[in-house]
């Protein structure tokens, strides 16, 4: 059966393999689109790093030694020169240590400065001093990307590192479940071969800059079928600014805690009920009403939102998607159903990140 599949966190597969050198000089007998590739991969494979996943384990069963040992690794890329690195949350997570390899066989040790899982991303920082100059990837504008343009992978499918595969955009737009619970909407689709191990490295375009991060693939086998899943550049760009910035990803939210999809699903409610309102939000000043129990005990649900601006909500996913990407302290213009009747509210979005 066919299965979304995260690319997982592999054993490390140490390879002698000596590190492929790019030629940003191609001969001249050789195809223009060969030449491109040759150059993208001579001029930004150095920003492609490798990570290593160590964690902590008992050297024996009756020692109380430890030593870090290998539980995975994955690809990511550098942002800037100052240390900063991103990568995917699934090849980060539950690291007791990581380790940063560079192009030249190079590495260093990291730490981990923020995540986002439900966008699967994670942001990097080197803990020592670099042993290579550090040169960020420029991002592209994603929302100006179209189905056919050039797509270039480089990462470590299955521990080689810096390898480089080539294909083209196959669909924008994609929504596929992420790692986080919620779904990764607007999520680039490419043939361009992503293996395990490619998580976290990033797909480019003919230019070199970044549109994306290859975060799964689509896959019988576990290995490519020419179906790979990147998250795009737009909002790497804004969870990696904030990360960086606040060491957290600020959360946009009307200010209530609502019941999960199962509750809704087993009323036969297509919506998110309102459970509880949090005092002094945008939704309480708004009026919104949470789940209560009158005087003879009975539960009264609250209100059912139903819709934001101009997206129909029917579940949490539903919910969190709107929201995603709005500012903090702007105003949105919320549908509720409250007792059959359907009323229309304007609410203040409040940061819900935890400080």
């Amino acid at each position: 059966m066919k299965s979304i599949l995260m690319l997982p966190l592999l054993p490390l597969l140490m390879s002698a393999m000596v590190h492929a050198k790019g030629h940003s000089h191609a001969p001249s007998y050789l195809l223009e689109d060969e030449k491109n590739s040759i150059q993208i991969f001579g001029d930004f494979a150095s920003s492609v790093i490798n990570v290593s996943n160590l964690r902590y384990a008992r050297t024996g069963f009756f020692s109380h030694d430890v030593s870090e040992i290998p539980a995975g690794s994955g690809s990511g890329f550098l942002w800037d020169d100052k240390g900063h690195c991103v990568t995917n949350f699934h090849v980060v997570k539950g690291a007791d240590t990581l380790m940063v390899s560079f192009k030249n066989g190079t590495s260093a040790k990291a730490k981990i400065l923020g995540v986002e899982p439900r966008k699967d991303i994670a942001v990097l920082k080197l803990t020592e001093k670099a042993p290579i100059t550090l040169k960020g990837l420029q991002v592209a504008n994603s929302a100006k990307l179209l189905v056919g343009q050039k797509a270039i992978a480089i990462g470590s499918p299955f521990g080689l590192d810096q390898t480089l595969t080539t294909g083209i955009i196959s669909a924008l737009g994609r929504s596929i479940p992420g790692i986080g619970g919620v779904t990764i909407r607007d999520m680039i689709q490419t043939d361009a071969s992503i293996n395990p191990g490619n998580s976290g490295g990033p797909l480019l375009d003919s230019r070199g800059k970044l549109i994306g991060m290859n975060t799964m693939i689509f896959s019988k086998s576990g290995s490519s079928a020419g179906v790979g899943f990147a998250v795009p550049s737009n909002t790497i760009y804004r969870i990696v600014n904030q990360i960086i910035r606040f060491g957290k990803v600020k959360q946009p939210g009307l200010g209530v805690s609502a019941f999960g999809d199962d509750v809704a699903n087993r009323l036969g409610i297509k919506g998110v009920i309102v459970r509880a309102v949090i005092p002094d939000s945008g939704a309480a000043e708004a009026g919104i009403q949470g789940t209560k129990r009158n005087r003879n005990g009975q539960i009264i649900l609250g209100d059912v939102i139903i819709k934001i601006n101009d997206k129909r909500i029917e579940s949490y996913d539903d919910l969190y998607n709107a929201l995603e990407g709005k500012s903090i302290g702007s105003r949105v213009k919320v549908l509720v159903v409250r007792a059959k009747k359907t009323v229309s509210l304007s609410i203040r979005l409040m940061d819900l990140s935890n400080d």
